[in-house]
């Protein structure tokens, strides 16, 4: 039988559906209008909203101060990079678990999903003296690698939950014509993965660009991403809530872009099945 949601049900879940919304992005609405306040008028109490005098000068103060295209280079390329060696190593992987299993493949996974449960703080010691070591600290390099590293179990469980919806019958097909392992997957496997490859590549910029942590305490200048570039404005002296906002503003604005034009491949790429 049919389920039909009443007038009324539809309604109340529209306006929780609403709130929950409105909760969510108001932190974020606060912040772009407090980058617009000047310091005195970001912590009046009670605050204003609307009645107060619109100011660009912290944003030309932010700018002055510290090289924002830098910062917002250092994270793309981190970003982008750590994104592409990770899908490398994640698409094979997930193919190998997703088509050719073992008993072991679920423990694997698993294993793997753990390491996101491990406090990160928990290994600080050990990789930072690896990075010292080896000459990596501050450098690109090492970043990209760590952000690859922590991302990677996430990009394999989403690829092979896609791939575990691909008909095996298409592989089998393509290799009875004579296609070799590389091509199997270059030609066959990808093309028909696209829209779960597009949405984990998405998910693990986002990550990756909003990874604090480990940015944080594995740089200093030459390669500090804009989570570097946000920090500089908690001093000693305080924090400056104005100048923060706007630093804060221009970190997240072009991922949230990014983010609001990409939501329905996104969602798409997450919730349908490979073979429609």
């Amino acid at each position: 039988m049919e389920n039909k949601q009443s007038p009324l049900g539809y309604i109340s879940f529209s306006i929780f559906a609403w709130i929950v919304g409105l909760l969510i992005f108001f932190p974020i609405f606060w912040m772009v209008l407090t980058s617009f306040k000047t310091e005195l008028e970001a912590v009046s109490i009670p605050p204003s909203f609307i009645s107060f005098d619109w100011t660009l000068e912290n944003y030309a103060e932010v700018q002055e101060r510290s090289n924002y295209f830098k910062f917002a280079m250092n994270s793309i390329i981190l970003a982008v990079g750590s994104t592409l060696v990770g899908l490398v190593f994640a698409v094979t992987c997930a193919w190998a678990m997703a088509f050719n299993p073992t008993k072991r493949t679920k423990d694997a996974l698993l294993w793997m999903l753990s390491t996101k449960m491990m406090p990160p703080v928990g290994v600080l010691v050990p990789i930072y003296l690896v990075f010292r070591d080896w000459g990596l600290l501050d450098t690109r390099f090492g970043l990209i690698m760590v952000l690859f590293l922590i991302n990677l179990p996430i990009m394999v469980w989403m690829l092979y939950t896609y791939f575990k919806e691909i008909p095996t019958d298409i592989l089998e097909a393509a290799r009875m014509d004579g296609a070799t392992l590389p091509k199997e997957i270059i030609f066959v496997l990808l093309p028909m993965a696209v829209p779960g490859i597009a949405s984990t590549m998405l998910l693990n910029v986002i990550l990756a660009w909003n990874e604090a942590f480990w940015t944080l305490n594995l740089t200093t200048s030459d390669a500090a991403p804009l989570t570097a570039f946000i920090a500089s404005y908690s001093s000693p002296e305080g924090l400056f809530w104005a100048k923060l906002s706007a630093a804060s503003t221009l970190a997240v604005a072009p991922i949230l872009v990014i983010g609001w034009f990409s939501q329905k491949q996104l969602v798409r790429g997450l919730t349908f099945g490979a073979v429609k």
